[in-house]
C-alpha cells in the first residue's frame, strides 16, 4: 500500500488559484498604439479568436505540474508486507582463554587430534549460530583481557572474529580478574537479567590486576551472571625419551576458583574433558538462558517521491517548450 508521510502538504494544493483570486488583474499595456476604423472587423477573424482564447492544454499541464509536485513534497512511500523480526531478551558475553596453555592438544575433533582453541572455536562457533537474535560480544584474554568485539546482533562477524583468534596473542598468561571485570564494565549499562558472561579457561589465575574472586564479588553486585568452563583432558599419552607416559594436562586448572566465581554470581561451573562434553554444556546453557524472542514486526519502506518529482520536472519543461513557441 502507498502512505503518505506527511500528508498535510496537500493543503497547498488550491494555493495557485488562491494566490489568482486575491491578486489584481495586470493592467493594460496602454491600450492600441494605431486605432483603425475596422478594429471590430479584426475582432471577427479566427487568428484574433485563437489569441484571445489561448491555449487551453498548457493550463492543464500546469495544474497537473502542481499536483505532481505537491505530491511528491507530501513524501509517498510504498509499505511492504509486515515482517516479524526476532528480539533477544538478552545479551551474551563470551570470553576466552588464548594463554600459552590452550595449545595443549588434548582434544579430538572430526577423528583428528587438535588444540584446546581450535576444539572452543569449533564448539563456540556452533553456539553462537544458535543464538538467532541475541546479541552476542566476545572478549579474548591473557595476560590481559582485550574486547575483540562489542555486543552485536551480527553473530556472522563474531563467529569469524573467534576463528581468527590465536593463541598468544593476548599473552601467554592467564588474567581471569580483568576477564571479568572487563566483561563487568560492558555490561554494566544492560538490565540487569541480561547480563551473562560466559568464560571458557584452562589453567588457574596468573596475571592481571585483580584477583578473580575479586572480581566475582564485582560482578555479582552488577547483576552479572557468569557461567565457567574449565577445559582440558585428565588424562594423555605422550611420547619421551623413556617411552610413552600418561600425564595430567590439566594439572594447572583451577577448579577450585572456577566453581567459585559461579557460585558468588548466580551461574554454574562447568568442566569439559573433551569435544562431547563441550558441546553438551553448550547446549545446556542454550537451556539454561533460552533465546527469548518477542513478536516485533516492521514494514520495510520504498521512498516514491522521486517518480512523481520527475514527471512534474518534465511537465515544467514541456510548459516551458510550449511557451517559447507560441
Amino acid at each position: 500500500m502507498i502512505e503518505f508521510v506527511w500528508i498535510w502538504v496537500f493543503l497547498v494544493l488550491p494555493l495557485p488559484w488562491l494566490i489568482r483570486r486575491a491578486l489584481p488583474a495586470a493592467a493594460d499595456a496602454g491600450g492600441a498604439a494605431l486605432r483603425t476604423p475596422f478594429l471590430e472587423e479584426l475582432d471577427g477573424l479566427p487568428s484574433n479568436q485563437g489569441v484571445k482564447q489561448g491555449k487551453p492544454h498548457a493550463l492543464w499541464i500546469a495544474v497537473a505540474g502542481w499536483v505532481l509536485l505537491v505530491g511528491a513534497a507530501a513524501r509517498p512511500q510504498w509499505l511492504g508486507d509486515p515482517i516479524e523480526q526476532a528480539v533477544s531478551g538478552r545479551d551474551l558475553m563470551l570470553a576466552v582463554d588464548l594463554s600459552g596453555s590452550m595449545e595443549i592438544e588434548d582434544f579430538f575433533l572430526h577423528g583428528r587430534s587438535v588444540d584446546r582453541l581450535t576444539a572452543t572455536q569449533w564448539v563456540a562457533g556452533q553456539f553462537i549460530e544458535r543464538r538467532v537474535g541475541d546479541r552476542i560480544g566476545l572478549i579474548l584474554f591473557g595476560e590481559r583481557a582485550y574486547l575483540q568485539a562489542p555486543l552485536t546482533f551480527d553473530r556472522t562477524t563474531v563467529h569469524i572474529l573467534l576463528d581468527e583468534a590465536v593463541i598468544g596473542l593476548a599473552g601467554d598468561k592467564t588474567a581471569i580478574g580483568d576477564a571479568i571485570g572487563l566483561a563487568a564494565k560492558r555490561l554494566r549499562d544492560n538490565p540487569a537479567d541480561q547480563r551473562v558472561l560466559i568464560l571458557l579457561s584452562d589453567g588457574a589465575n596468573t596475571a592481571g590486576a585483580v584477583s578473580p574472586l575479586q572480581a566475582a564479588e564485582v560482578a555479582a553486585r552488577e547483576k552479572l551472571k557468569i557461567y565457567t568452563i574449565g577445559v582440558g583432558a585428565d588424562q594423555m599419552v605422550v611420547n619421551d625419551l623413556f617411552g610413552t607416559r600418561r600425564v595430567n594436562p590439566s594439572q594447572d586448572l583451577d577448579e577450585e576458583t572456577m566453581n567459585a566465581i559461579a557460585e558468588k554470581t548466580g551461574g554454574r561451573y562447568f568442566r569439559a574433558r573433551d569435544t562431547n562434553e563441550l558441546e553438551h554444556i553448550y547446549q545446556l546453557l542454550d537451556e539454561l538462558e533460552p533465546v527469548e524472542r518477542a513478536r516485533h514486526f516492521y514494514r520495510p519502506r520504498t521512498e516514491l517521491y522521486p517518480w512523481p518529482l520527475a514527471a512534474a520536472l518534465l511537465l515544467a519543461g514541456l510548459l516551458a517548450v510550449t511557451k517559447l513557441r507560441e
